[in-house]
């Protein structure tokens, strides 16, 4: 027997019925503030991500599905959504166009790491971008976007915030972090090695314990900051507290990213283990320039379906659409008509066979539907229909036209 491959998985059901509730969830609020859907391929080429996402991030050295195909061409499938974004942006010549541009996106991303709870090898992730807006007010917009869609489905969080600084106060405060860790690096893991020689912020996101007891009295990005972007991150907190989201500043937090700078957050949910980050985000103006693109400001976040989906209870249904059957064979090709008729406008559920009316009647419980429509011998010949309102049990026989009149 064939089974799926280890990390990835089957969504159906009522799975699948809460994976649409809250991706439709976030699309709403998205599209309240004017975002505009795009899709992209699943592959890309590697150097897209190398170039982006960082070749000092777990996701390039370790993580990616990457391969040659036919055509000899270094391929990926995407790891992330915000690099193809990027990539589309700059491809379009959107970068030479004095307007701003938002899109959202959603769909698989693929990372080759060890499954557990709200992560798997396939996941679905929903994101947004805004390009051509420097102002922190935008970051703000998309934070506060991040809390409504957590708000809509009524999943508790706590929100962590930090600022990376700009290409003017970042590499004055590399250099102090590298001081500081100059003698440590015997203490440290091969990674935090690594990493310390290609990207020393990422050492502050090290998930090992004895590296971060080293970490713990480590110069804070946050007390190094540039005048700019001191008033950008007040200014952030400050509308952030003026508008009733609660949030708390991380010194340590630096998202798992190369391209981040500036504003960086993470909505964290404590009810689903280790992995609790459920939306994070941040600004990235440099990343269009990496990809030869015209230096754009850029905003965004990235949420993860799977782990909302842990977080979400469905909302209880209500009876809803139409049951039709035939009590006899000579009123079935009658019925069959009218429930096409009626799946113009309204969910239809249909009976195959001629059932005595009491399984009719059943099987529109079983589907949930709000009404029962039958025809039986009486009714084929007086051309009606018998309707039953299964939550008013209210009944009638109205004839074809009368119902169709009446649905419309």
């Amino acid at each position: 027997m064939i089974q799926s491959l280890t990390g990835m998985q089957d969504i159906v059901g009522d799975e699948a019925k809460k994976y649409n509730y809250v991706v439709n969830s976030a699309k709403e609020v998205l599209e309240n503030y004017d975002f505009d859907f795009l899709k992209m391929p699943m592959l890309e080429k590697t150097e897209l991500f190398i170039r982006s996402v960082g070749g000092s991030s777990d996701i390039v050295n370790k993580e990616m599905y990457r391969f040659i195909d036919k055509g000899e061409n270094d391929v990926c499938l995407r790891p992330e959504g915000t690099a193809g974004v990027a990539r589309y942006f700059v491809q379009n010549k959107l970068d030479r166009q004095p307007q701003k541009f938002k899109f959202y996106y959603h769909g698989s991303m693929f990372r080759y790491e060890r499954p557990q709870k709200g992560r798997y090898r396939e996941f679905n992730q929903f994101g947004c971008e805004s390009f051509g807006e420097e102002s922190v007010y935008e970051d703000y917009a998309i934070i506060e976007m991040a809390s409504a869609i957590l708000d809509k489905l009524d999943i508790s969080y706590k929100l962590e915030l930090n600022s990376l600084g700009c290409k003017e106060c970042r590499p004055k405060y590399i250099e102090s972090l590298k001081e500081f860790l100059r003698d440590k690096k015997d203490k440290l893991c091969e990674d935090c090695n690594r990493r310390l020689e290609q990207n020393p912020l990422r050492v502050l996101d090290c998930k090992v314990q004895s590296c971060q007891a080293e970490y713990e009295d480590a110069p804070k990005i946050t007390d190094n900051l540039c005048e700019s972007c001191d008033t950008d991150f007040r200014k952030l907190k400050e509308l952030l507290d003026n508008n009733s989201i609660n949030y708390e500043v991380n010194k340590k937090l630096v998202r798992g990213l190369d391209y981040y700078n500036k504003t960086i957050f993470e909505f964290i949910s404590d009810k689903i283990g280790a992995q609790g980050t459920v939306i994070g985000g941040g600004r990235y103006d440099g990343l269009i320039s990496y990809l030869d693109g015209k230096e754009t400001p850029a905003v965004g976040f990235g949420m993860g379906v799977e782990r909302a989906m842990l977080l979400t209870s469905l909302p209880s249904t209500q009876n809803c659409g139409y049951h039709l059957g035939a009590m006899d064979e000579e009123a079935l090709s009658s019925i069959i008509s009218l429930t096409k008729s009626v799946r113009v406008s309204h969910k239809a559920t249909l009976e195959y066979k001629p059932k005595k009316l009491k399984a009719l009647l059943k099987g529109a419980d079983k589907a949930n539907a709000k009404y029962c429509v039958v025809i039986g011998e009486n009714e084929l010949k007086e051309g009606k229909v018998w309707l039953k309102d299964l939550v008013t049990k209210d009944e009638s026989t109205p004839t074809i036209d009368e119902f169709l009149n009446s649905i419309k």
